[in-house]
């Protein structure tokens, strides 16, 4: 089953930001993973929730996802985005194909 990686991002620092968004991509791959929605600006339909920009990364399962969160090599990576922005992050499960 497919799981989804979805990032609630602000961005304060985009200079500091902008390295992490440089080189991420190739460890997204080296998972298995993919952008569905990238840093898009969305449009609050219902309810309080107002993100700034959001990220969807969608992996093969969950164990690709979960692999990717806790890759030593990119954990300075994930430092620099914590420093950057104010972000939430969760992961979800897909649907039953």
């Amino acid at each position: 089953m497919k799981a989804y990686l979805v990032l609630d991002l602000a961005v304060h620092d985009f200079a500091s930001f902008k390295v992490y968004i440089e080189r991420i991509p190739a460890f997204i791959a080296k998972h298995g993973g993919r952008y569905i929605v990238q840093g898009a600006v969305p449009t609050p339909v219902e309810g309080d929730w107002m993100p700034e920009r959001l990220v969807i990364l969608e992996f093969p399962s969950r164990r690709n996802a979960t692999d990717f969160l806790a890759d030593p090599t990119i954990q300075d990576l994930f430092a620099i985005r914590h420093r950057a922005t104010t972000s939430r992050l969760v992961l979800v499960d897909g649907c039953a194909e």
